[in-house]
């Protein structure tokens, strides 16, 4: 292809394990893929762990590349780690190109060298949030047909009961037990990267839907780069002097964007938390003079009133990016004031890969979200489908060099319309080609950044005795933006009473990932059904606003 397509060359895919290219959607499909900026017109060959890794061996060989807790790797040490688990998957189990391998574990150097063995030796990541239970892990390891493992000790409970259902699932390996150590310490420092195409897939994310079905997102080699090239280097414009911290796990695309991707594509420093709830935050950056730092705008909130009430020294931060959540105006206003420095709010998506509306400090508008990232175009659209007027809300669509690609999901033609992605969101754009956000178009919950699926919450809830029927839908929250509520029709005989909520949101906690719990509960005598008998989730999402709506 040419023109907004990629470069002319060998564009023969190197996958021996042809599942995931199998597994593409057909290309009429696919979003348009626009090239629109010099530096994201890339070859047909390349395997993004070289470019984002090996080329900064050159001249940051020494340099610090992950800083945590346990240990501190140099780009060179990183690289030799990557290499020897390379190896170990390579010539120990088995991995032929292609294969998907699940990866589960904390923001720590394991989980990064894990992850860019993978890469190098050409198989296809399936990162997984360490919160996650075994129903959830083992809906991945059946979609993505995955064949390889590599977890860390520590989270191996739940991998292992979901392997019991996962007959695709042949090896499992764990660092932290001496086991993944141990072969490596055997392995050579030097491997030779898989002659990946630029268009090979390299990850898979996954990501709930309205229904709790998990979609696999499926980017290719090329999006690992594109977006450091358009958000990164537009917008946040790093330094090979920064420090990178925050939050988010190295699952969620906003966390490894963030956290090893933008800092390695310059050959900074990143810095690893594996609890980065704000009060661990808050001390890590004055101990690591960081200054870049990605989190919600939950965790900003809490804090710039830490900071409002204690000795905090975040004198080192230069920029602070939010993104997983809404930026609420007085969270913007409370962290300038704070801290004199404004939040870089932007809207990604883990079917984009990253951030493609935000704005760099010099182009802020409090309240908004911002502009195009370099790169991408926006644009609010009506329910024709055409645009609308400035300044109407409408449907957000966006395309650029990154876009979906599900796996085997029939939701392809729901996400990816007229060349378009449409992201589910709701937004105005003002005259100035601003835009501005106004709420999800779907059911997804958003709390404190975490996106959390109604009718998965509903499941889990439906599994324990007491429970007749339940409706679970999102409803305001000061601290979090919003909080899972759950309306619960209980059996006959069942009273209502405290204990018996506590006991559902324990219930909750054991099956599923223990984030999507209700934090708030309300018996009800009936729930609002239609006349064929579906929920109405409108009128339940009304009760949860409270008596004014």
């Amino acid at each position: 292809m040419d023109g907004m397509g990629f470069e002319i060359g060998d564009t023969r895919s190197a996958h021996l394990d042809s599942f995931a290219r199998d597994n593409l959607p057909p290309r009429e499909a696919w979003p348009e893929l626009r090239f629109t900026l010099p530096q994201l017109r890339y070859p047909a060959r390349l395997n993004c762990a070289v470019e984002l890794l090996d080329r900064n061996l050159a001249t940051r060989a020494g340099h610090p590349a992950v800083v945590t807790a346990a240990e501190t790797l140099t780009y060179a040490q990183l690289a030799a780690r990557v290499n020897r688990i390379a190896h170990v998957l390579v010539h120990r189990q088995g991995l032929v190109p292609g294969n998907r391998v699940l990866l589960r574990g904390a923001n720590t150097a394991w989980m990064v060298a894990a992850y860019f063995a993978v890469l190098k030796a050409g198989g296809v990541v399936v990162a997984t949030m360490p919160l996650l239970r075994a129903k959830e892990i083992g809906q991945m390891l059946r979609k993505a047909r995955i064949s390889h493992a590599l977890c860390d000790a520590r989270l191996a409970p739940e991998l292992r009961l979901a392997a019991a259902e996962a007959p695709d699932l042949r090896h499992v390996l764990h660092w932290g037990d001496g086991a993944l150590e141990a072969l490596c310490a055997e392995a050579p420092p030097d491997f030779p990267a898989c002659d990946t195409a630029a268009e090979d897939v390299c990850l898979i994310g996954f990501t709930s839907g309205t229904t709790g079905e998990p979609k696999g997102t499926m980017h290719f080699h090329r999006d690992m780069l594109a977006i450091c090239d358009a958000y990164g280097r537009e917008v946040l414009r790093p330094t090979p002097d920064d420090i990178f911290i925050g939050s988010p796990p190295l699952a969620f695309t906003f966390g490894l964007g963030g956290l090893v991707l933008f800092p390695f594509r310059v050959g900074a420093t990143a810095v690893l938390l594996e609890k980065p709830a704000p009060e661990e935050l808050l001390p890590a950056i004055a101990r690591h003079r960081a200054t870049i730092c990605f989190t919600a705008p939950t965790a900003y909130r809490a804090m710039a009133l830490a900071i409002a009430g204690g000795d905090h020294d975040v004198s080192s931060l230069r920029k602070c990016v939010s993104a997983g959540e809404a930026l609420p105006r007085p969270v913007f206003d409370l962290w300038q004031r704070t801290t004199g420095l404004p939040l870089m709010d932007g809207i990604g998506a883990t079917e984009m890969l990253h951030i493609f509306i935000a704005a760099p400090e010099h182009a802020i508008r409090p309240g908004a979200t911002g502009l195009p990232v370099p790169g991408y175009e926006a644009k609010v659209i009506g329910p024709d489908g055409a645009e609308a007027p400035r300044d109407t809300p409408g449907r957000l669509a966006v395309r650029g060099p990154t876009g979906c690609r599900y796996l085997a999901d029939p939701r392809q033609a729901q996400y990816v319309q007229g060349g378009w992605n449409i992201t589910g969101d709701t937004y105005v754009q003002d005259a100035d080609g601003y835009f501005w956000y106004q709420a999800r178009s779907d059911d997804m919950i958003i709390s404190a950044g975490y996106n959390i699926a109604g009718p998965e919450v509903e499941a889990a809830l439906l599994t324990h005795p007491t429970v007749a029927e339940c409706g679970v839908v999102g409803a305001p929250d000061e601290e979090r933006g919003q909080v899972v509520k759950a309306f619960i029709v209980l059996k006959p005989g069942i009273a209502a009473d405290a204990a018996l909520a506590r006991a559902l949101q324990d219930h909750v906690k054991a099956a599923i990932a223990p984030y999507k719990y209700p934090r708030a509960v309300a018996f009800v005598a009936a729930l609002p059904r239609t006349e064929t008998g579906k929920l109405q989730r409108f009128a339940l999402r009304r009760q949860a606003q409270g008596p004014s709506a």
